[in-house]
């Protein structure tokens, strides 16, 4: 056997990718990942959230955004859609929208319940189910979902039923459609990180009782950044994993092995 270059198999010039959730955090810091890869880039957010993320325009990527909130199935569907007749093609999708609301469990609200699951479960099964036509017809692609350590084990000290249960649904939807699409040459992977240093984690980082207990529950010591969940999306995406689907990839310092 010939091997070629191995680092070119993590480039990706020429593919067209769909980063929901994609103007903050790790969906930002995946766009940047994509960028220097050679991706054509599709960035979607609710509307409020694109201020951090015009740095990207500068940086030289090919980059269009679409904001979009995607708790239906018809805004998954126009937005696939929007990015397809764009492109002519949708090669990688990332499924990273998602919020973090916690809370007791008997002071949880029904609305709250709704908006864990409409947006952490629903809106990546509405956007893969859009997308496996267009990259069907493509004849290959990829799909890596965002989920979480805490859809692994039930992590403390805070609660947070919903969260935790819409995670670990994302998990198994993955190796659910990985399944299914394996013969399309379709890939579907997740990603579980642990405690990543973003706007949506940062409040119980500081935290004077959350913060310490995750550092000492992390084997590693520290909180992870951003661009180390990117690169591991950016591997799933890539060629570099193309005999890997149905994986849940977890990148969490260790927080899991205890």
């Amino acid at each position: 056997m010939k091997y070629g270059s191995l680092l070119n198999k993590f480039r990706l010039d020429g593919k067209v990718a769909l980063i929901t959730g994609g103007t903050r955090g790790i969906g930002l810091a995946t766009a940047y990942a994509f960028g220097e890869a050679g991706a054509k880039l599709y960035l979607s957010a609710r509307r409020e959230e694109y201020e951090d993320a015009g740095a990207i325009l500068t940086a030289g990527y090919d980059v269009t955004f679409y904001p979009a909130d995607l708790k239906t199935r018809e805004a998954a569907c126009a937005l696939v859609k929007r990015v397809a007749d764009d492109a002519g093609r949708l090669d990688i999708l990332i499924n990273n929208a998602g919020i973090a609301n916690g809370g007791d469990t008997p002071l949880f609200t029904e609305q709250q319940w709704r908006d864990v699951i409409a947006t952490n479960v629903e809106s990546v099964f509405w956007c893969s189910q859009a997308a496996i036509p267009v990259m069907r017809e493509g004849g290959r692609g990829a799909i890596v979902n965002v989920g979480s350590m805490s859809g692994i084990v039930s992590n403390i000290p805070q609660n947070q039923v919903a969260y935790n249960s819409s995670k670990a649904a994302v998990h198994m939807m993955t190796k659910s459609l990985a399944s299914e699409l394996a013969l399309d040459n379709i890939r579907v992977n997740a990603v579980a990180p642990g405690y990543i240093d973003t706007d949506m984690s940062r409040g119980g980082m500081v935290h004077p009782v959350r913060g310490p207990i995750w550092l000492e529950m992390t084997p590693m010591k520290r909180f992870g950044r951003p661009d180390e969940i990117a690169t591991a999306i950016l591997f799933l995406a890539s060629e570099a994993s193309s005999y890997v689907t149905g994986d849940i990839l977890v990148v969490d310092g260790g927080y899991t092995t205890r």
